[in-house]
């Protein structure tokens, strides 16, 4: 009896890494936007952090140069909160029910 429990706890645990993997691989594909001053400037980044577009409004570019990179900083900050979000989300999706000790994010 033991046996094939163990042998159903371990196809379980193949299951989630295979689930894992394929999460994994769905959120460096998918994109989130970050946004800074009204739209003006906006950060496009995959949900594994990775910029893909910086788009600046053009009636930026004769402003403060202080200015625009502090709304350079504010658009990427809100994209990586966006990221995570969308992350933690999917990532909590696949490991609802599971008892794991409090604050243990996927992935790894």
């Amino acid at each position: 009896m033991m046996k094939n429990q163990l042998a159903g706890l371990m196809k379980q645990a193949q299951a989630m890494q295979d689930n894992m993997k394929r999460a994994q691989d769905e959120l460096a594909l998918m994109e989130v936007e970050g946004q800074s001053g009204a739209g003006l400037v906006k950060v496009t980044m995959t949900c594994k952090h990775d910029v893909k577009r910086i788009a600046i409004d053009p009636s930026l570019l004769a402003d403060d140069k202080d200015m625009l990179e502090d709304l350079v900083a504010a658009a990427f900050n809100d994209a990586v909160r966006r990221a995570d979000e969308v992350s933690a989300e999917k990532m909590g999706k696949l490991t609802a029910g599971l008892p794991l000790p409090g604050g243990m994010k996927f992935p790894f």
